[in-house]
């Protein structure tokens, strides 16, 4: 065979074998909001090439709110969004076949000025209390249940809510029209960098009400059948996850180039946010289902159907199998 065929031959061979690598690697779509710190992770993978090592290929979808990245999961234009658990669990009761893959045990608190006098949830008596996600906020709800149990106390009667957005809790707290704010963690993270003290961690509350503050809260939502589509894709999936959680966590130089995505206005803010994603890093081991059913059942009790829907008890799948 003259040795430009052979040539020829090698080079259609390798052009196939690329082409039929490419059909075959699954390209996974997931909807982010714009600013969320799960950027932070998601970048990761895509700069070190994680997702190509497990064989799938990461698209992140920016949209301006977490209501419309659901709304993008569900209908289909985004393959996996970050949500609850506890939501997935309330999608599953109704028929919905959902999984959830960890990502986050970060949770918040309540900080108060650093001048304040009070140091416990009874000496809140008669303030104000900043909240951010509603009513039905988990970490309201927990702090609720452990001021009723540690202190006999009706969190809710006794002091005065101001509900507002993230932003907005963060910006009254750190002017003093708030006597304290429970807010996401990102946000008690730059409030902390800025002077606030916490007076209570929802971990620790949750430790006092039995639960286990290692069960990751946060995750990514995927369907039964397009993890069917792909077997092994949610291992696959966790494993660059995990990767990228390895990096972050040992290696500050892995943090520089995130520090445009993080919006931190000093390098205090900078470090405080590095640190507690660090401290949020839930262990490399399956969710135990016996506590987060505990949970669920607390949230059942204190949210009812608004938060929970169905869900008074974890229905059965809600956590994918990562072998």
């Amino acid at each position: 065979m003259p040795g430009w065929i052979a040539k020829t031959i090698t080079a259609v061979a390798v052009c196939i074998a690329a082409s039929t690598a490419r059909a075959e690697t699954t390209t996974v779509r997931v909807a982010v909001l714009q600013i969320g710190t799960v950027n932070w992770e998601l970048d990761t993978i895509q700069r070190n090439g994680f997702d190509a090592v497990e064989g799938f290929k990461l698209e992140v979808l920016p949209f301006a709110d977490n209501g419309t990245t659901r709304v993008a999961f569900e209908g289909g234009e985004a393959d996996a969004a970050v949500v609850d658990w506890i939501w997935v669990a309330r999608q599953r009761a109704a028929g919905k076949p959902y999984v959830f893959i960890p990502y986050s045990k970060a949770v918040g608190g309540l900080v108060v000025p650093a001048d304040s006098d009070a140091q416990t949830l009874a000496d809140m008596a008669g303030r104000r209390i900043g909240i951010a996600g509603g009513p039905v906020d988990k970490s309201w709800l927990i702090l609720q249940a452990y001021a009723r149990q540690v202190h006999d106390m009706d969190l809710a009667d006794a002091t005065e809510q101001v509900y507002g957005a993230p932003p907005l809790i963060y910006k009254t707290a750190l002017s003093g029209d708030t006597d304290g704010a429970i807010n996401f963690w990102h946000f008690l993270a730059k409030m902390k960098a800025e002077g606030m003290r916490e007076l209570v961690s929802v971990s620790d509350a949750s430790t006092a009400l039995g639960l286990d503050p290692e069960v990751p809260l946060l995750g990514y939502v995927m369907k039964e059948e397009f993890l069917a589509e792909s077997p092994g894709l949610a291992a696959s999936f966790y494993r660059a996850s995990r990767a990228a959680k390895s990096l972050l966590a040992e290696d500050d130089a892995a943090w520089e180039p995130l520090r445009d995505r993080m919006n931190a206005d000093t390098e205090a803010q900078f470090l405080a946010l590095r640190d507690d994603f660090r401290a949020g890093i839930p262990a490399d081991a399956a969710v135990d289902a016996d506590s987060a059913d505990r949970l669920l059942r607390l949230m059942a009790d204190l949210g009812g159907e608004k938060l929970v829907g169905g869900a008074t008890e974890l229905p059965p799948g809600v956590f994918a199998d990562l072998q």
